[in-house]
């Protein structure tokens, strides 16, 4: 009998976590004034491992700056200094540059924009009168704040879309319910209030700023998220195609190809603190979704390379790692694993109390896994916890997702796409057997024949299988078999040809999971308090899964998208009419309730919940004589 998965996790060694993996050259050679090239792979190559230093870092490395030279960076160490400062002086229930916050929100503090120079703010700083142990009195530090910083949020200037218009013509045509309409009208009115446009004085004096430049107006999430976010804006681009704003929409997609040209990928959002990680990778969607709108070819040209460069990214050291299954065959998959061993900046006073009490080298490895399970987009979940309930057990480094993959796997059929559509045979031919390469790997490693789904798998943690560091041989034990809404993320992700008999297998393992709940579908089954777990529900796995039920072609497949749809927005509608506004979560148990957890207070606004429910009304529409009140059956 095997090894449980939560046995072997038992036996993990912490040296095994930090193992460095080998990759092989990249296959794909951008060329950006000519042609696309595929080229061969190369030979692999050792990574050299660096023995861990155990001596105490000074400020610059708890902070990831890089000395004077780097002034984002000195910017960043100065502002947590100044939040871990507020976390002691003034805790929750204060108020700061005119915000009143209920509860400490760390990432206040990294947001605040600069009225003078860094060094004259760091002198007064560090001439505040101090008590015992630095602490700095409530009144001090607020009379600071209010003399040497601009509110959070005030270097982004508010912005109404010049393409959004109060009833667009040809709005939502398949909404036959005046209800729905009505509301669908709403959630559409509520784009300009999200929507920003980056002050010209943070590319004037980017050291007052943690802000990144971008040159076109986006939508932001909402409240505390006051900057745009990577795999949020998918579903805001898409609800924004669905408000016939196509300029906005565009507008956002050349931001994202803007900040690809400039730093390789795609940070997890447009500050400086976010560098040291991306978010799920949407760009090629996003890319699609316009390319479809407009038919605009010279975006599928100028998106191309852009295209390949994110890829690269994901498909390179340390994300890319070989599985080699039990008839031998090697797979490549990837994995999440933010380039972070440090507190993440906006949060920096919460990882140190997650990470309090234990040893240098484990101090890093926690840091390092909870950036990473922040560059998943499910932060945070008993999906990554070693033992299921603690955060400082989390694992995200060491696990192959299979969202992850799957969003890789559409990114792969996506650059197909666009190099048949720019007419370069060789690029699609590659990239289409890359893609059969993917489905391949989902099958043999993380597809489960009995349970009719796809699990993560949990890397093995004993040495590596042979001298090729980067190769881990397949174990069934390491299969994580909890359920998890991600576990059907693959079916929206083109996984399955037309008529693959595992559709209805799929089907009924999600029919009989316990996810599909009376306001949509669960997140997980096991409850911890962390808000990618029960009860909560988001908008977009509900989206991907609904979606990806339409797509199989299964008439069951069909009629539970149907029930979950319905679900889903009778559980916004409700909530929207009882409190005026969207929200990033629901409760999944209830229709019409908010969800809750987390490190934060629930956030109204709110960007990705507007774009799917204006996507599912745009896409499927509601019958005139069916009820948007709760308690109607589907």
């Amino acid at each position: 009998m095997g090894v449980s998965l939560a046995e072997r996790l038992r036996e993990d060694s912490e040296e095994s976590e930090d193992e460095l993996v080998v990759f092989e050259e990249d296959e794909i050679e951008i060329v950006r004034e000519g042609e696309y090239v595929v080229v061969g792979g190369g030979d692999g190559g050792e990574v050299e491992e660096e023995e861990e230093d155990e001596e105490e870092g000074g400020e610059h490395e708890e902070c990831g700056c890089g000395g004077e030279d780097d002034r984002a960076g000195e910017l960043l160490c100065f502002l947590m200094k100044l939040q871990a400062t507020a976390m002691e002086s003034l805790g929750g229930g204060h108020e700061v540059a005119g915000e009143e916050d209920v509860e400490f929100d760390p990432k206040l503090y990294v947001d605040l924009p600069l009225k003078g120079s860094l060094q004259v703010t760091a002198a007064a700083f560090q001439a505040l009168p101090r008590g015992t142990a630095g602490f700095v009195e409530p009144d001090t530090l607020k009379e600071f704040l209010k003399e040497y910083f601009y509110e959070a949020g005030s270097d982004l200037v508010p912005y109404t879309p010049s393409d959004h218009v109060a009833n667009p013509e040809g709005f939502l045509p398949r909404v036959q319910n005046a209800a729905a309409r009505a509301w669908g009208l709403k959630v559409h009115s509520l784009w300009p209030s999200l929507t920003r446009l980056v002050s010209p004085e943070v590319e004037r004096q980017p050291d007052r700023h943690t802000l990144l430049p971008l040159q076109h107006p986006f939508v932001v999430p909402g409240e505390r998220f006051r900057e745009v976010y990577y795999w949020d804006s998918y579903w805001v681009i898409r609800g924004l195609l669905a408000s016939k704003m196509t300029e906005t929409a565009a507008g956002m997609v050349d931001n994202f190809l803007g900040i690809v040209d400039t730093h390789g990928f795609i940070p997890n959002g447009s500050r400086t603190y976010y560098e040291n990680r991306s978010q799920p990778p949407f760009l090629g969607r996003m890319v699609r979704a316009v390319f479809f709108a407009t038919g605009d070819l010279s975006l599928a040209n100028r998106a191309l390379p852009l295209l390949l460069e994110e890829y690269k990214f994901w498909t390179r050291d340390p994300y890319q790692v070989v599985v080699r299954d039990v008839q031998g065959r090697e797979h490549k998959l990837s994995r999440y694993s933010a380039l972070w061993d440090k507190p993440r900046p906006e949060c920096s006073t919460i990882d140190k109390s997650i990470a309090g009490g234990f040893s240098k080298s484990k101090k890093k490895q926690i840091f390092r896994n909870i950036a990473t399970a922040a560059e998943s987009g499910w932060d945070f979940s008993s999906r990554w916890m070693g033992d299921g309930e603690t955060l400082s057990s989390m694992k995200t480094a060491s696990i192959i997702p299979v969202d992850l993959n799957a969003f890789l796997l559409q990114m792969e059929c996506d650059i197909a796409f666009f190099a048949r559509a720019v007419n370069n045979d060789k690029l699609f031919k590659h990239f289409t057997w890359a893609a059969e390469a993917r489905r391949r790997a989902f099958d043999a490693i993380l597809w489960n024949e009995s349970m009719g789904q796809w699990l993560d798998y949990w890397l093995p943690l004993q040495k590596p299988a042979d001298a090729r560091k980067n190769v881990y041989s397949w174990d069934s034990s390491m299969s994580n078999r909890n359920i998890y809404a991600s576990n059907f993320v693959p079916l929206w992700c083109s996984i399955f040809q037309p008529g693959d008999s595992r559709i209805d297998q799929v089907v009924e393992a999600l029919s009989s999971s316990d996810l599909v709940q009376p306001g949509g579908i669960a997140t997980s089954l096991k409850e911890t308090g962390q808000q990618w777990d029960f009860p909560n529900a988001w908008a977009p796995l509900q989206h991907m899964i609904i979606e990806g039920l339409v797509m199989s072609g299964s008439r069951k497949a069909i009629a539970m998208a149907q029930t979950i749809s319905h679900s889903w927005l009778r559980s916004n509608y409700m909530s929207f009419q009882r409190t005026g506004h969207m929200v990033e979560k629901y409760d999944a148990r209830y229709c019409g309730k908010v969800g809750g957890g987390g490190e934060y207070t629930i956030q109204t606004g709110f960007g990705w919940s507007n774009g799917v429910v204006l996507i599912l009304l745009n896409d499927y529409g509601w019958p005139e004589d069916l009820p948007l009140d709760c308690g109607y059956a589907t």
